[in-house]
């Protein structure tokens, strides 16, 4: 953001937007630098510029009525920037845009979107009072159109020659974004190279959404503001995704079809596959992927029989051999795609968040992997079920952690608050919620992820208020009354629906 920072934002009249070494374009350079019009090109079918453009040195926030004089701006802009006119003239001559960002429609695979594309050859992409108005048309267009809004991003920041005129572009760029938001329309940004400053804090970062270039700069501080020791990796795509602040990484080739397919389950998946009314039904229970014989009964093909003691379901649900979360997963969606990290600087491996095609309707899923889940997990699935609220898209989760984790850095990290916006996020959910504990259901860890009301059992799971172990140690048992207890806590699956805690049991099918 950093308007008074060279490299935050647009260069002046000294300074030259050329790589070194003799290069012609940026595009030369970094592939991601593209021009907006090559880029476009690549990405979509059909693209239509928004019209008319503007000139250069009028303004469009405000139409003059007819009859009325165009109100122009001053020379050399709202600060009187010496040199700022002649700087946009060679920016057009350039680039031949007359402005930062160039806004149309156009078809990524089947759907029709709305695409701002940053031109970062025109003064290095910068946010000024000009490129607020095409952002805000743009936004105005998508909601008027309910269009989804694919934003590529190349931009070093606040444009310093506008001053805080420009800074202030960043509120009103909010501002159409949470209208788009408050619309149900899905957002998506690509992270293109660089992407920094209030580009990266707005219309980057605060999509539904984000996708980044392999090797762009992605951060809030630009090259030339951060300090000198600072660890370069912190400010790239693949750093801002290791730390859950973006979602994939996508090679510039594989980007047209990784969005088509964003587009198609963002937008309620394909047209033809969904009867009339169904698309808010819940999403159906999974059936059990088979698995092994059990070494103890039942027969290849067959259910598996349910669990006589509470021993015999903790066992069954911690057994490596039964089916995980991937399994049920791969089996359900014909295909997938899944958002990563909370947007907090964390990410849990042992948590799937994502959206998928099941017979041809896009549903959202939140899966526990059996580890225990982290407060960054927590987060991942509150914002994974915020985002399907909002997008009008009903929700899976399969349930399988022994538990929350409770390491002092899980502490640290919020574990406790982390759990209670699950916990609000599916009681305030919009959108029918379907769940599946799978394993182990280790206390409130595993209660988070349950619907109320609408939670199945398979007979490989268990249900407790705490483990058994844990359970007999409070209570100043010794180890061999473990099974006693676990007898006690009625944790079985067939408990868990007796108790009314579940609705039904999912059979496990033996032999593959």
């Amino acid at each position: 953001m950093s308007p008074t920072a060279p490299g935050d934002s647009a260069p002046d009249e000294g300074e030259d937007v050329r790589p070194p070494h003799g290069a012609h374009a940026p595009e030369r350079r970094n592939p991601s630098r593209a021009g907006a019009r090559a880029l476009l090109g690549r990405l979509t079918d059909g693209f239509r510029e928004f019209g008319p453009a503007p000139t250069a040195g009028e303004s469009t926030a405000v139409q003059p009525a007819a009859g009325e004089p165009v109100v122009r701006e001053p020379v050399d802009g709202p600060l009187g920037w010496p040199g700022y006119d002649q700087a946009r003239a060679r920016a057009r001559e350039h680039t031949g845009e007359d402005e930062s960002v160039v806004c149309g429609t156009g078809w990524i695979g089947g759907s029709e979107t709305v695409l701002l594309c940053f031109e970062f050859g025109y003064l290095g992409g910068s946010l000024g009072e000009r490129t607020g108005d095409r952002i805000e048309a743009a936004h105005r267009r998508a909601r008027q159109l309910r269009l989804p809004v694919v934003t590529l991003v190349a931009t070093g920041g606040s444009r310093m020659q506008e001053g805080m005129r420009a800074l202030a572009q960043l509120q009103r760029v909010a501002r159409q974004t949470a209208l788009t938001r408050a619309a149900g329309l899905p957002q998506l940004a690509v992270v293109r190279d660089p992407t920094t400053g209030g580009g990266w804090a707005t219309l980057a970062a605060g999509a539904d959404v984000v996708l980044g270039l392999p090797g762009a700069q992605a951060a809030f501080a630009g090259s030339r503001v951060r300090p000198r020791d600072a660890d370069p990796a912190a400010y790239t795509v693949e750093g801002q995704h290791a730390a859950g602040h973006l979602d994939l990484v996508v090679p510039e080739p594989r980007l047209a079809p990784v969005l088509a397919h964003w587009l198609t389950l963002l937008t309620g998946g394909d047209p033809d596959a969904v009867r009339d009314g169904a698309a808010l039904d819940p999403a159906p229970v999974p059936a059990a992927p088979a698995t092994a014989p059990p070494p103890g009964g039942g027969h290849a093909g067959g259910p598996a029989p349910l669990p006589r003691t509470g021993v015999e379901a903790v066992a069954r649900a911690r057994d490596r051999q039964r089916p995980r979360a991937d399994a049920y997963l791969d089996a359900y969606f014909g295909s997938r795609a899944e958002i990563s990290g909370d947007r907090c600087g964390g990410v849990d491996s042992g948590v799937r968040c994502g959206f998928g095609l099941h017979e041809g309707r896009s549903l959202a899923y939140a899966a526990q992997c059996g580890t225990p889940t982290r407060p960054a997990g927590y987060r991942t699935v509150a914002r994974l079920v915020r985002l399907a609220s909002r997008l009008g898209v009903p929700v899976l989760t399969l349930i399988d952690t022994p538990g929350a984790a409770n390491g002092p850095d899980d502490e640290r990290a919020g574990a406790g608050p982390a759990l209670a916006e699950v916990f609000d996020a599916l009681a305030e959910a919009t959108v029918p919620v379907t769940s599946l504990l799978i394993g182990e259901g280790g206390s409130g860890g595993a209660l988070a992820l349950a619907a109320p009301g609408r939670l199945w059992v398979t007979a490989d799971s268990y249900f407790s208020v705490i483990a058994p172990e844990p359970a007999a140690a409070i209570l100043k048992r010794a180890p061999d009354r473990v099974p006693e207890t676990a007898d006690a806590l009625r944790l079985r699956p067939q408990d868990a629906v007796d108790l009314g805690v579940a609705r039904g049991i999912v059979q496990v099918p033996y032999g593959r």
